[in-house]
């Protein structure tokens, strides 16, 4: 298989330092989730002004800077998908990003995980392509190993209920078989989403910290999909809720270490 031909060699033909360089004052600590709507609500709540912009050949993702009291983070709205969500983050890195808290949607595989309840992956099933170009082949890749602790501290102190567990992280979600869900199931699987075994790898690769969580939307079953609230706009205050959490904890994750 061609993603088993992993090359450790830190050069490649094309590198990120070849396109941006450091920018002074950058914040350490960034912000990303997947929903525009959720992020446009994000950048509602909160005085904001532009750091950065990168792009990708067909989209600009715009970099903003928010202060709170004496603390500035970094927001931007990840584009969807691996390898798209991986070549942005890398852009980051450069501009002098340290650590990383991104969240989003997930599909979940138990029925009782209840719509956006907080699911933290420990480790995700790589089922995508980009990963294998960032660490050696293998089925799975710890997730969160040096931010969970932090987190659980965090999320229990504001008495916000959550659950641990393994990912499936796919490209092709027109591709989820059942015999495939049932697979990743007895794995270990209780979501899936698109970008997190890859993100994974590069924060191994690049060294850089980070802390992605999911809250939950549609549901798949053997039965029927449960679209849920995947594609609505519906019970928008959890979901800023959700957006508030990561603020915060942002902004304590600045202040640690």
């Amino acid at each position: 298989m061609l993603l088993e031909e992993f090359d450790a060699n830190r050069q490649a033909i094309i590198n990120p330092q070849d396109l941006h360089g450091p920018i002074e004052g950058f914040p350490k600590v960034v912000i990303s989730c997947f929903s525009r709507v959720t992020f446009a609500r994000l950048l509602e709540n909160y005085e904001h002004e532009v750091l950065a912009k990168t792009s990708m050949a067909n989209f600009e993702v715009i970099v903003y800077g928010i202060t709170i009291e004496d603390q500035e983070i970094a927001v931007f709205n990840a584009p969807v998908g691996a390898a798209s969500c991986v070549g942005i983050i890398e852009d980051l890195i450069q501009f002098g990003m340290e650590k990383l808290v991104l969240f989003g949607t997930c599909g979940v595989l138990d029925q009782d995980i209840e719509a956006t309840s907080i699911i933290i992956p420990t480790a995700a099933l790589r089922d995508e392509g980009t990963s294998y170009h960032y660490l050696p082949a293998s089925d799975e890749v710890e997730v969160n190993k040096e931010s969970l602790p932090l987190f659980q501290v965090f999320l229990d102190s504001h008495k916000v209920s959550y659950q641990k567990g393994k990912v499936w992280t796919t490209d092709a979600p027109y591709r989820e078989t059942i015999d495939k869900m049932k697979r990743r199931m007895e794995a270990g699987a209780i979501c899936v989403d698109m970008e997190c075994s890859a993100v994974a790898a590069l924060a191994a690769f690049r060294d850089f910290e980070l802390c992605h969580f999911f809250y939950a939307a549609d549901h798949l079953s053997e039965e029927k999909w449960d679209i849920r609230t995947l594609s609505s706009h519906e019970d928008l205050d959890s979901k800023d809720r959700i957006a508030d959490l990561a603020i915060q904890f942002a902004l304590l994750w600045e202040k640690a270490n």
